[in-house]
């Protein structure tokens, strides 16, 4: 079993989307949750707060620079995620599918390495 996290990004214009629907897409999501914690599957799942609320650490100077959020120009932010342990790669993407998602969001299916695998060497 591998682990897979389901990276769920959004636009401004998405994330209107889903406002405005909200309390529809929270039951859903609530389902889509309740459907993965009895398939096995679901090792956990976040939502992140508003990312005018954030601040940024910025490693492009000598030292970090720290900014208050929104991030500026932005195309997507990362909104949340799901976890799963899934044999493959396949079953996460169905698995992310079936996550609610407003019009124009999109998620990333990426895998999370064992403790025991070397990092890419970039080769």
């Amino acid at each position: 079993m591998a682990k897979y996290l389901l990276i769920m990004r959004g636009t401004d214009a998405s994330n209107a989307a889903m406002m405005a629907d909200i309390e529809e897409l929270m039951g859903r999501t609530q389902e889509f949750i309740e459907s993965a914690v009895e398939a096995g599957v679901l090792v956990a799942a976040e939502g992140l707060d508003d990312p005018a609320k954030g601040v940024v650490v910025d490693f492009s100077g000598e030292a970090p620079v720290v900014t208050d959020g929104p991030y500026g120009e932005t195309k997507e932010l990362f909104g949340g995620f799901f976890m799963l342990e899934v044999p493959a790669q396949e079953e996460a993407v169905e698995w992310a599918k079936r996550v609610p998602a407003a019009p124009g969001a999109k998620i990333e299916v990426r895998r999370v390495p064992g403790a025991d695998e070397a990092p890419p060497t970039g080769h």
